[in-house]
């Protein structure tokens, strides 16, 4: 048995992660009053009872205008404080770090689920606040047919949404969170601003590069301002666009070298999500992702993890071996096998095998492995029938 590179420890700031695998955020359209509940619970200790070094709740938002669906789950207000505390510390009692992603759905407000079609919502009397739970962004421009043209915000909003980001990134810090990621990706609200297809401002806030990339710099040093120094402060990242004229992987160059420069630690690659169809060149498959947190790395010398149909540990750990990541961001694979970390482990013959999952767990496994025929099970399947 060989140690693996996606078992190693990994050190930011003040913090140790145990290996880098990293269980991604994913949005469960779970909430109830936009407030998390057993099954975000459920959920998050499933991820961290599995092995995953690091375990992001969902997407979290920052204000109710913020949601971009009923079942979203925010961060505006003290009363939920002990909801996310106890989140926290069921992942920590699994032996995993807890992460929180802090986001604004900005033109993708008021929408439906994608269990349920996507498409906006229609104007409902159950739903009281509907006209102060606008769309917004940088400028009046829809991302696609199917959603309302967001109103562009004013300079009262814009210094509103930064404030918001800091006093979720302050709520957080108190519920025990350990590592932070701010949400710039995927059309949302920090990401309309950057890309130039969704913002035509003319202010302070728009036109040049330095202009487009105003409001996330000011989120970014204002969540600083009161995430701990010695936490590691993430942030992921649309890194093309996928049209000519929308944000480019030199954008991405350009930008990450900066935010080195203001306290983040690692950029968490992802693409597209903005107008059309994000990757006109590229077709999904096994790491499709991954090249973007290759260049990143390269280019600007930052930490990065890499995203995207990873589901083989062979090519987990190819890519950190190969140093194009520094972690490994699974998703849809960990619904699949919430054991995906212990799993890979064994497959690739790390020989801290079971014990990536906690110790109540991993002990019933090795005596069961410890105790059972050396055969591969497919080996039973294929033996003649009498």
């Amino acid at each position: 048995m060989r140690s693996t590179k996606l078992f190693s420890s990994l050190s930011i700031r003040g913090l140790s992660l145990n290996n880098r695998v990293v269980a991604s955020p994913m949005w469960q359209y779970a909430g109830q009053n936009f407030e998390p509940n057993d099954w975000h619970l459920m959920n998050m200790g499933r991820l961290a009872g599995g092995g995953a070094g690091l375990v992001f709740q969902e997407g979290t938002t920052v204000e109710r205008r913020g949601c971009g669906t009923l079942g979203d789950i925010g961060l505006w207000h003290d009363d939920c404080m002990p909801l996310y505390r106890r989140m926290v510390a069921l992942v920590k009692a699994c032996g995993s770090v807890p992460g929180i992603q802090l986001m604004h759905a900005g033109p993708k407000a008021r929408q439906l689920p994608p269990t349920t079609g996507r498409g906006p919502l229609e104007r409902s009397a159950a739903i009281v606040d509907w006209d102060s739970w606008e769309p917004i962004g940088p400028s009046a421009i829809s991302l696609n047919d199917n959603l309302p043209i967001p109103r562009a915000m004013t300079m009262v909003d814009i210094a509103s949404v930064t404030e918001a980001f800091i006093s979720s990134a302050r709520r957080a810090d108190s519920a025990g969170y350990e590592v932070l990621e701010i949400h710039a990706a995927h059309g949302y609200l920090l990401h309309a601003f950057l890309s130039p297809l969704t913002n035509k401002r003319t202010d302070a806030y728009g036109g040049s590069f330095e202009g487009r990339v105003r409001l996330v710099m000011e989120v970014v040093d204002g969540v600083r301002t009161v995430w701990p120094q010695e936490k590691p402060l993430f942030i992921r990242l649309s890194c093309i666009d996928g049209p000519a004229e929308g944000w480019s992987i030199e954008d991405t160059f350009k930008l990450v070298r900066l935010l080195r420069q203001h306290g983040v630690d690692l950029v968490d690659c992802s693409s597209g999500g903005i107008i059309g169809n994000p990757l006109p060149t590229q077709s999904a498959r096994y790491g499709y992702q991954a090249p973007f947190a290759e260049a990143v790395r390269q280019e600007t010398g930052a930490l990065t993890s890499a995203v995207g149909l990873i589901v083989d540990p062979r090519h987990a750990e190819q890519l950190l071996a190969e140093q194009k990541a520094d972690l490994i961001f699974i998703g849809r694979e960990l619904i699949y096998n919430p054991n995906w970390p212990m799993d890979a482990a064994r497959k690739l013959g790390d020989p801290k095998g079971f014990s990536v999952m906690p110790h109540r767990g991993a002990y019933w496994l090795e005596r069961r492995a410890s105790s059972m025929p050396d055969f591969l099970p497919s080996t039973y399947y294929q033996r003649e029938t009498p």
